[in-house]
């Protein structure tokens, strides 16, 4: 019984860190005038996340995805379609900052 028990332990446990790392993707740096990595590419269903790193105010936004306006934190779109996906930051679009997701 013991045996079981902690095999069963052992596969919750491993299930459990799995599932984070299925569900992470790429992260894209949000600096005061530009995005690191400009173009992202990932497969259908998966997670991006933009990381406020500057002091500036970034909104992102793209087709059927919006941040809210803010100078820390993180933001995080789910992809469930294919496709290319360019978004800009609304406050500093005049500066270049555009980035992409490719969806394959």
């Amino acid at each position: 019984m013991r045996k079981i028990v902690s095999l069963l332990c052992a596969a919750g446990c491993v299930a459990a860190l799995s599932v984070p790392a299925l569900a992470a993707g790429p992260t894209v740096r949000v600096a005061d005038d530009y995005f690191k990595a400009k173009t992202v590419r990932i497969t259908k269903g998966s997670t991006v996340t933009w990381k406020w790193v500057g002091s500036d105010d970034h909104q992102i936004a793209g087709r059927g995805f919006r941040s809210r306006l803010r100078a820390s934190g993180t933001y995080r779109h789910k992809f469930t379609k294919h496709g290319t996906f360019r978004y800009i930051c609304t406050v500093h679009v005049e500066q270049g900052m555009k980035g992409t997701v490719i969806v394959r």
